[in-house]
């Protein structure tokens, strides 16, 4: 039997698909009961008939405090209490800075960015509570770093998930509880399809990237899974950026397409 990467359960938000989905089967693979926070409640029962009694779904959104708060609360009563937040849950709305709408900036920002604040101070509360401490990790974007044509709701609230990462671990050392953030590059996910299927997008891409190829969802689980690891107990506010190469090799520019 696997001896998990921490103690305590794991709370997953976006674990319908994509990156999510990924960090769930990592850590249920290594021996971590996990429960899922997704809109997506079909996809959710789906994974709950895969996993039995390891994984848990809760439906709801994590721009609703509520829905956020129960979760917490749900993965809260497991294996002895919550150990690790994932915040992953992401998505986006585009149009250039002079025609992107008020409720489409809204829309991406409160995703990306509300939805790390409100998870990290769910879990937070519920792990101090605990009394021993916990991890968190936040996964942002290289367009935290790198600006994204049409895209700037977007990188600028993954921008902001990168520093509120530091900025939370600050806070919440004293507690014992570790937060960082890992800014992944193009990822093959139903959300990068429009770059992935866009074969003069990806040409660029794969002429500018080191790797010359977009990663898979698993190769971000496995780091994010890392960091909130034991074997990560003395890394705190850091980024890790797992891209590929991408930033040093050059992002393309989107305006073409």
């Amino acid at each position: 039997m696997k001896t998990p990467p921490f103690v305590g359960s794991a709370l997953v938000t976006g674990a319908a698909s994509g990156i999510g989905q990924s960090v769930v089967e990592v850590l249920i693979e290594q021996g971590v009961p996990v429960v899922g926070l997704d809109l997506n409640a079909a996809a959710l029962e789906q994974l709950q008939e895969r996993f039995g009694e390891a994984f848990t779904g809760v439906a709801g959104s994590v721009t609703e405090d509520a829905d956020v708060r129960r979760a917490v609360d749900v993965a809260h009563t497991q294996a002895g209490g919550l150990g690790a937040l994932f915040n992953v849950a992401g998505g986006l709305r585009t149009g250039t800075v002079d025609q992107l709408s008020e409720s489409d900036w809204d829309f991406t920002v409160d995703l990306v960015l509300k939805g790390v604040f409100l998870g990290t101070r769910a879990a937070s509360a519920a792990m101090i509570a605990g009394g021993r401490g916990g991890a968190i990790v936040n996964i942002s974007s290289l367009n935290a770093h790198v600006p994204l044509y049409g895209g700037s709701a977007y990188a600028a609230g993954k921008a902001g998930v990168e520093m509120f990462g530091k900025n939370a671990a600050l806070e919440l050392g004293r507690h014992g509880i570790r937060v960082n953030t890992i800014l992944p590059g193009l990822v093959d996910t139903p959300m990068a399809g429009f770059i992935i299927g866009n074969p003069g997008i990806m040409a660029e891409f794969n002429a500018n990237a080191v790797l010359k190829r977009p990663a898979q969802p698993r190769e971000l689980a496995a780091p994010a899974v890392f960091l909130a690891s034991d074997d990560a107990s003395y890394i705190t506010g850091t980024s890790l950026v797992v891209d590929g190469g991408f930033e040093i090799g050059g992002y393309p520019d989107l305006s073409k397409y």
